[in-house]
């Protein structure tokens, strides 16, 4: 039964002002389930004939259904939990009773809760897409059932991505026994045994794919080499594993390096010259693509005194790169450029990225402009955009030119400081002021960069300093996205936006209840604001808690990605934002360019029709790569520190917490950015009950425990390189946490009862 809060909407009918009944809350319920593409407020007062009066009573039904689990906001639509949007990548994992294929989402997102929902695959249409199958990874627009006894889902596959082998990745070795074997890379699964007519050609230290060829009851299970990737002993073998195992396109087809090849350069054909305005680039000193260059001047109008001009132009890969081309087709499936420690693997080839569409200095090239005219206060006034001719005036390294700003300039600054650089900085300090005006999400979490030796191991792990130029780059650029995101909407042009939503009401619950157990405290309500979460930053700067409010905060939120659908961005507080400034290494800037082509009448190779219809698909692909090269990025930081460390086992290291679950304890390694685990088990002599709310695990009978954002000292017992997995065993004894939780008497409580979320530990340092 549904609780009655006090004040709030009644479960039952009422009536409405005008005499008619209000909806049920199963009216609503059924609403939202039937009409997914209509479900926000507006939309199910306007469905109800909600006015005036009516119309609080919704808001209050509608919070009441949330805060029961019953719906839940995404996007400022309602959904009820479990539920799937209109256009999501599938896994197709087996087939039904008839034959007939079932998948299931390939990206389940972390704040979903209960089971994962299940999706029945329509028979495709012959000759649309190629016959997919078990095993294969699909792009499908799903439709709700109404059938309780089957899946929740039918779905019709819009694309079918290439075949996934159901293959494993592993080095292959030859023990001295003579016994063939391939240790896999991907933590948990067995090693795999393989008879010599299998072997394939692979050598001892070959990084190969293989796939099991029968099962045993007993003993290691038999495979069969598919392939042979490359050495492990080369030159970014570690990158290589994170490639093959998340399927990352890194060879270009032959089609594809023939079309970049014959590409010629842009000419003034339909540009504005802008050849002699001194724009310049600033980017890391190793970088190698240059597509964004700047330039800054004070607004000469008299109506806008102390005001400055902002010019921010884009490499214009949209001339080169044309709908539907074999380079097009190939920037999609790649979605993005992928950054290793190692390499890159870049979503065009080099011919576009690193010649014809890098603002090289001295060298003319075509761009989109974006002019922006800014108050003193920091107000944006205004902004056009323009397809130009330009020549980059300098090519500078984020150091390099605050060191110039700073009083030490060089050879190649000293001309530019004056008339380039100082213009700069002074816009830079204006748009500073509106940036504190809007207060966007304000987290201090340091970002390591590996450097690596020729060998391609590691050397150290820095942590680079975070100087203005970096801000003023990162400021201009995001006021560039959103002047893109405003001219589009302006002109009711479709477009691909970059949106961050709210944070979950569950998620801002539990934040809360971990800020009540440090004595901090967060308000209510569905409204919240990154200004809010500075303020429990702010009064934590300098203290104990600093690190780890900061990581928890950061854990609050939600999980960028790219929609047709505008909910603003709320970790920079922008109402609309769209990704405009990097079109050589992510397709969405590529989308917006060519929309902005179209909306500014600025040339024939803009957005197309059949294409604009195509962007809620091309949204769904895009953050999918966007997530695949995350985690590659992330797991071949972790194989190459683990094993930069495999020769230090038996060390003792200064960490921090950096998660906290049932089965144990995660830990960072500050001086090398990677991570590893203590096992709950070896923590010691109690029974140490898993405190959600303050990210504890808290022994049941001395009350101490571990806490996120501890610093502990731990020993390093065990690394298993290929996996990037580093074991510790804790050395620092438990401390007395502050206070109890609501959730961890209730816990402790269930612990009670026989039902222990962890098992009993050992004393495994023999005390």
């Amino acid at each position: 039964m549904a609780r009655r809060i006090p004040g709030r909407a009644e479960a039952k009918p009422a009536k409405q002002s005008g005499g008619a009944h209000l909806p049920s809350r199963d009216d609503i319920l059924r609403f939202v389930s039937e009409n997914p593409d209509r479900t926000g407020k507006r939309d199910i007062a306007k469905a109800f004939d909600l006015k005036g009066g009516d119309r609080v009573w919704l808001k209050d039904i509608l919070r009441d259904l949330q805060d029961e689990g019953l719906l839940k906001k995404k996007r400022r639509r309602l959904m009820r939990p479990g539920t799937l949007p209109h256009v999501v990548v599938l896994d197709i994992f087996s087939r039904d009773a008839g034959g007939g294929l079932l998948a299931r989402p390939a990206e389940q997102e972390e704040e979903e809760d209960g089971p994962v929902p299940m999706v029945a695959i329509r028979p495709q249409k012959s000759g649309r897409t190629r016959p997919a199958g078990v095993g294969d990874r699909v792009l499908a627009r799903v439709f709700a059932t109404e059938d309780d006894t089957g899946p929740a889902y039918n779905g019709r596959i819009m694309k079918v991505f290439d075949k996934r082998r159901r293959a494993v990745l592993g080095v292959f070795r030859e023990l001295p026994n003579g016994d063939l074997r391939i240790e896999p890379v991907r933590r948990g699964q067995p090693e795999l045994q393989v008879d010599e007519e299998f072997r394939g050609g692979a050598k001892h230290g070959d990084l190969v794919e293989a796939e099991a060829v029968s099962s045993k009851r007993y003993g290691l299970p038999k495979a069969k080499v598919l392939e042979v990737v490359g050495s492990v002993t080369t030159e970014k073998a570690v990158s290589l594993i994170a490639i093959h195992a998340h399927e990352i396109p890194h060879i270009f087809p032959s089609s594809v390096v023939e079309e970049a090849e014959a590409a010629k350069p842009a000419t003034m054909k339909g540009r504005e010259d802008w050849r002699k305005l001194p724009l310049i680039t600033i980017d890391p000193a190793d970088a190698k693509d240059h597509d964004d260059a700047v330039f800054a001047e004070p607004d000469t109008d008299e109506k806008n005194q102390g005001g400055v001009i902002v010019t921010v132009a884009i490499a214009d890969v949209a001339h080169y790169v044309r709908p539907d081309s074999p380079l097009d087709r190939e920037a999609l499936r790649r979605g993005n450029s992928v950054y290793f420690p190692d390499r890159v693997v870049p979503m065009l080839p080099e011919r576009i990225s690193n010649d014809l569409c890098s603002l090289r200095e001295g060298e003319t090239r075509p761009a989109l402009a974006v002019r922006m005219r800014f108050a003193r206060d920091g107000r944006k006034l205004g902004h056009s955009f323009h397809r130009v001719m330009m020549r980059s005036a300098g090519s500078l390294s984020y150091s390099q030119a605050q060191a110039a700003v700073d009083g030490k300039p060089d050879e190649k600054t000293e001309p530019l400081l004056e008339t380039v650089l100082r213009p700069l900085w002074d816009a830079y300090g204006i748009l500073k002021r509106g940036r504190s005006e809007r207060e966007p999400l304000d987290l201090d979490l340091p970002e390591r960069k590996i450097l690596l030796k020729e060998d391609g191991t590691v050397d150290r792990v820095i942590v680079p300093p975070r100087l203005d130029a970096h801000k003023l780059i990162e400021e201009f650029m995001i006021q560039a996205n959103v002047a893109a995101a405003e001219t589009l909407e302006a002109a009711r042009q479709p477009l691909v936006y970059r949106v961050h939503d709210q944070p979950s009401l569950a998620k801002q619950e539990s934040l809360r209840e971990f800020l009540a157990s440090i004595g901090l405290s967060l308000a209510r309500g569905a409204s919240l604001r990154p200004a809010q979460f500075n303020g429990i930053l702010s009064r934590v700067e300098g203290s104990e808690h600093e690190q780890l409010v900061n990581e928890v905060v950061l854990r609050t939120q939600s999980q960028a990605i790219y929609t047709t659908e505008n909910i603003g961005h709320f970790g920079l507080n922008l109402r609309r934002y769209a990704h405009f400034t990097s079109p050589i290494r992510r397709y969405a800037d590529l989308i917006v360019h060519r929309a902005l082509i179209s909306a500014n009448g600025l040339g024939e190779d803009g957005l197309r029709k059949q294409d604009e219809e195509r962007l809620e698909e091309i949204s769904a692909l895009i953050s999918a790569t966007e997530r695949r090269a995350m985690a590659a990025e992330r797991e071949t930081v972790d194989r190459l520190v683990a094993e930069h460390l495999s020769g230090r086992v038996g060390e003792e290291f200064s960490a921090r917490i950096s998660g906290v679950t049932k089965a144990g304890i995660f830990v960072l390694l500050p001086e090398y950015g990677a991570d590893g685990f203590i096992p709950v088990s070896t923590l010691g002599n109690d029974y140490y009950i898993f405190d959600e709310a303050r990210h504890a695990l808290v022994g049941q009978r001395s009350g101490c425990g571990y806490q996120l954002g501890d610093v502990v000292d731990v020993r390093l017992v065990e690394v298993t390189p290929l996996a990037g997995a580093m074991r510790f065993e804790m050395m620092t004894d438990p401390t007395r946490l502050p206070g109890s939780s609501k959730s961890y008497h209730k816990t402790k409580r269930t612990a009670a009862k026989g039902k222990r979320t962890t098992r009993r530990s050992g004393n495994a340092r023999g005390r």
